[in-house]
């Protein structure tokens, strides 16, 4: 959580939600900036809130999936509401629309559209998911409506019947493989791959690179067999490993809280055993009889998780975007009846339903993609520690490079401190090396220094992992005889040059383009590309070292989760080989051969304006470097900048992770940055840059209240992206409960303008 409490929820209750009647960030006809009087659309209003009922019915208080910070009033179907938590289908205007019952009331001034539809026998939300739903909506100021949606499967959203789908297990079956499919290439890979895995549950089949068309041929052809199985959750106790000190004394302090709310920050060193730590936790949470949540930063990390998970404990559920959305509701509502009793999943898993939740631990806690980007802009690390604690029950957030607001709260004793400074077993931490690229004959983006070391290492038998934290060929192309770059029409960004297919994209509106023959400037033969993303460094690789194995890991190679598994798997495979790729190989992978990782690039987020850049570039260092010397060989991590005297990068190298943040907390606290204020962001994009301007100018006075300082408007970082202009406010607050008041100032003035859409993002994870 932040590090200043929010202590307001209160006055978010739904009675207030109910009476503000406004809404906030849509569209409107009107080019005038006013506020907004209370909707009189369908269902009741606030005013009608304590009038007298008609005909003696019921009334509903409903939320509806749409940008209105209020409830609205229908009447229940047979005269009594169905229960707070069911979902309903309503009509609003000329729409039907799937809603949740929020609140029950017994009177309304004016006669009422009935419900049309209850769709669930039984609440679908547990009472501490509402409690959260009311959190959400207050601490996030998002519309009641919306926050219950974004809570929700997208089949439940729908209105769709809960699914009941049996757990598949599929299985290799014994045949002449090489005969049956001698003419499908591609079920003999999925074959394979089946074969080497010994079975996997149809919920995860998508997240291992296999496809269900193909194991369905290969069961038509008797090479494969799929079996119902009931999850069956057990405790193995003879796995063979032994607890540190560290990782006891921390299992220990994790399980005498549990029954209680509280936080546990776990820093432990890239290999210290943190999962270990994990697991000892959760199977004394099953031994009481409860469940355990497992949150995790993306799916790339899950399968690898989960077969640890379930190695350990028999069974353990899965929850991510590669689901269908039948088998992500079917998994929901098993978890709510205490069916799957551990469950592994990505950001939105944070709100799934159980039984008896005992524990919710939260994997690499200062990894980005825990913050929703869009709609609901929720962490759902703050979410987790939130939730923990309405259901009274402990909360784990691990990670090697704790964000700094996680290490101020430990520091200020909100959260329990426990640290595994040391690898687990005989690996030893990496060395650093910090190479001067200024004295560097530089072949594409590689110094003779670095090119020596890779070198040197393959010799040995081992890996090299050079990380390149950008896509394509090269960032920019120009011409040198006329300074012309290429940028995109629709954004102010430059286009990217892909050498494959040898176009142009844009990496933020996506659009492409064909790279010009000549200068379409001066007509010069001047074109060149400047920079080195991950194809250049590929290309430059290759050329040096055209006997080694090499595989480029990105998002233009991994399209799927196959392509990942199968090059992931290809690198644990062993003997001499070469991984280039972006920080998607930083996360979480093991690889036990790789002794060298290089870093390239390092210096643009060092010195990048945004105020977290410095943080989340020192949190990809350590952590690829973490990839290095994790079994018995010693790593080395080779650091090639143009900057090496910058103080970030220094403290980083001879201090360590802490180091770093022990300096970047004193610049914060000076800057008066979080964790030292709370801050948030005001956005706003249009077809038109000045009426965003606009807009937002009527806001400043609003915001602009005692204890907050407003800055802006000013252009986003992006100030135009597929032809929308964006403007932003940057708002800051030493206390939390300044900052939210005036935020709720600005929604109850629920500004609008012709053909602006605006948002509120609180503890933005960027500028």
């Amino acid at each position: 959580m932040p590090a200043q409490q929010m202590s307001h929820t209160s006055a978010f209750a739904f009675a207030s939600l109910r009476q503000r009647g406004q809404t906030a960030g849509t569209l409107s006809r009107r080019s005038r900036m006013k506020p907004n009087t209370p909707s009189q659309r369908s269902g009741a209003s606030a005013a009608q809130a304590n009038a007298p009922a008609t005909g003696g019915a019921t009334v509903a208080r409903v939320a509806v999936p749409r940008p209105l910070r209020r409830l609205f009033d229908y009447a229940a179907p047979t005269g009594d509401a169905p229960a707070v938590g069911t979902r309903v289908r309503v009509p609003f205007g000329s729409a039907s629309l799937v809603a949740v019952v929020a609140a029950h009331g017994n009177e309304s001034a004016h006669d009422l559209k009935p419900v049309t539809e209850v769709l669930d026998a039984a609440p679908l939300l547990p009472p501490d998911l509402l409690a959260l739903a009311e959190w959400l909506a207050a601490y996030y100021h998002h519309p009641i409506g919306e926050t219950f949606a974004a809570m929700l499967p997208v089949a439940a959203r729908r209105g769709q019947a809960p699914p009941e789908l049996d757990e598949l297990v599929w299985q290799p079956a014994n045949g002449d493989a090489l005969e049956a499919l001698k003419r499908a290439p591609r079920q003999r890979e999925i074959y394979a791959r089946l074969r080497e895995l010994g079975g996997i549950a149809d919920a995860d089949v998508a997240s291992v690179g296999l496809e269900r068309r193909h194991l369905a041929a290969l069961r038509a052809k008797g090479l494969a067999r799929a079996h119902v199985v009931a999850p069956c959750y057990g405790v193995r106790e003879d796995h063979g490993v032994s607890a540190s000190p560290a990782q006891a004394a921390a299992i220990d302090r994790v399980v005498q809280s549990l029954g209680t709310p509280t936080t546990h920050l776990l820093d432990g060193v890239t290999g210290s055993g943190k999962t270990e730590v994990y697991l000892r936790v959760i199977a004394e949470v099953l031994k009481r009889g409860g469940q355990a949540l497992v949150l995790v930063p993306e799916i790339a990390l899950t399968p690898q998780t989960t077969a640890r998970f379930r190695e350990r404990f028999g069974a353990a559920a899965t929850l991510h975007s590669a689901l269908s959305d039948a088998q992500r509701f079917d998994i929901w509502l098993k978890c709510a009846r205490g069916v799957h009793r551990v469950l592994i999943g990505t950001r939105s898993a944070v709100f799934t339903p159980f039984a008896d939740l005992g524990v919710v631990i939260v994997d690499e806690e200062h990894d980005a993609s825990f913050k929703q980007q869009d709609g609901l802009r929720y962490s759902a690390r703050d979410v987790a520690v939130k939730r923990a604690r309405l259901l009274a029950i402990p909360v784990v957030l691990g990670s090697a490079t704790p964000s700094l607001e996680s290490l101020e709260n430990a520091k200020r004793k909100r959260y329990r401190y426990a640290a595994l400074p040391e690898r687990a077993g005989a690996a030893a931490m990496p060395a650093y090396r910090v190479v001067d690229a200024r004295r560097e004959r530089l072949d594409r983006g590689f110094g003779d220094s670095l090119r020596n070391a890779i070198a040197s290492h393959l010799a040995a038998g081992s890996q090299a992992l050079v990380l390149v934290n950008r896509r394509g060929y090269a960032p920019v192309l120009l011409c040198t005889k006329c300074a012309w770059r290429a940028q995109c029409s629709h954004c102010d960004a430059k286009l990217v040059y892909h050498r494959v297919g040898r176009q142009l994209r844009c990496h933020h509106c996506g659009r492409r383009r064909s790279v010009p023959a000549e200068c379409p400037n001066c007509g010069s033969d001047g074109l060149r590309a400047v920079g080195t993303g991950t194809q250049r460094a590929e290309e430059a690789l290759a050329e040096h070292h055209p006997n080694v194995p090499l595989h480029r890991i990105d998002r233009d190679t991994v399209r799927s989760a196959r392509s990942l598994d199968a090059g992931l798997a290809a690198i644990r495979a062993g003997g001499p080989a070469i991984l280039v790729g972006t920080q998607m190989l930083a996360k979480g992978h093991h690889f036990p051969n790789v002794t060298l990782v290089a870093v390239l690039g390092a210096d643009a987020g060092f010195l990048s304006a945004d105020y977290r850049a410095p943080e989340r570039t020192a949190q990809l260092i350590v952590q690829v470097a973490g990839r290095a010397g994790r079994a018995q060989r010693p790593g080395e991590v080779w650091i090639q900048t143009f900057d090496p005297d910058n103080p970030n990068l220094l403290a980083l190298i001879h201090a360590g992770y802490h180091g770093f943040a022990g300096n970047e907390r004193e610049l914060r606290a000076a800057a008066r940055m979080p964790p030292f204020a709370a801050l948030a962001l005001v956005r706003a994009e249009s077809t038109i840059a000045a009426a965003a301007d606009a807009l937002l100018d009527a806001a400043v006075p609003l915001l602009a209240t005692p204890g907050v300082e407003v800055l802006g408007p000013a252009p986003a970082p992006i100030a135009r992206r597929a032809d929308h202009h964006r403007s932003q406010l940057l708002v800051l607050a030493p206390r939390r409960r300044d900052l939210h008041r005036a935020l709720t100032a600005l929604e109850q003035a629920n500004l609008k303008a012709r053909g602006v859409r605006w948002a509120i993002d609180v503890d933005p994870d960027m500028w």
